[in-house]
């Protein structure tokens, strides 16, 4: 069973089985996929590990939609790129107002953001993924990039999940509270759950 964060001697201990940092590792490894620079998301791909966690969610009226909807300004030949909805959460718009000054402005900054959150999400799947036992041991600067990385991971599985607004959680968690244990719905909320009071733990640990 797994214990949160805490500080002792300058450190910062937790203890988690391989189950649970391997699936903390693959989360993290595919919003590295999702954010790093000059990523480009292909159609014919068979879905990432988030589309396999919220696998059959439709299903229960909740909304949920895989589907990059979204998109960015034209690029060439008028033809718009197609964007990822959970990339305008990891990298909200500057202005609400101005679409065309919001592109103009993620033009200019997000790729040096992308490069930044990727080097993060590295730094944090390195202190995780090079464990042989269960506990963990952070300095600061990897409870840091933890913390952060646990964050964008947070981000881009709500938006799969349809977390858009404060009180959608509890929306959700009642429709799926008649569900059977084994239902994927109630699998993906178990795993957002896991990853809020990870991150919790963490962040409390690293109070002054």
């Amino acid at each position: 069973m797994a214990r949160g964060f805490k500080r002792r001697q300058g450190r910062y201990v937790a203890k988690l089985d391989a189950v649970e940092r391997g699936l903390v590792v693959g989360l993290m490894e595919q919003v590295r996929e999702l954010v790093q620079p000059a990523a480009v998301p292909d159609p014919e791909d068979g879905g990432d590990e988030f589309d396999r966690i919220v696998a059959g969610l439709g299903g229960v009226g909740m909304g949920v939609s895989l589907a990059a909807d979204d998109q960015v300004p034209e690029l060439t030949g008028g033809v718009p790129a197609p964007r990822d909805p959970a990339l305008d959460r990891i990298f909200p718009t500057a202005n609400r107002q101005d679409d065309q000054v919001a592109a103009e402005f993620r033009q200019l900054t997000e790729e040096g953001l992308r490069a930044r959150k990727t080097r993060n999400l590295d730094t944090a799947i390195s202190a995780l993924g090079h464990l042989e036992d269960q506990k963990v041991s952070l300095d600061h600067d990897q409870a840091v990039a933890l913390v952060v990385a646990l964050t964008d991971v947070r981000l881009v599985l709500g938006e799969r999940l349809g977390l858009r607004q404060d009180d959608d959680l509890d929306l959700i968690e009642e429709q799926v509270s008649s569900l059977a244990e084994d239902d994927p719905a109630v699998y993906a909320l178990a795993v957002y759950d896991f990853l809020t009071w990870l991150q919790e733990t963490l962040a409390h640990a690293l109070l002054p």
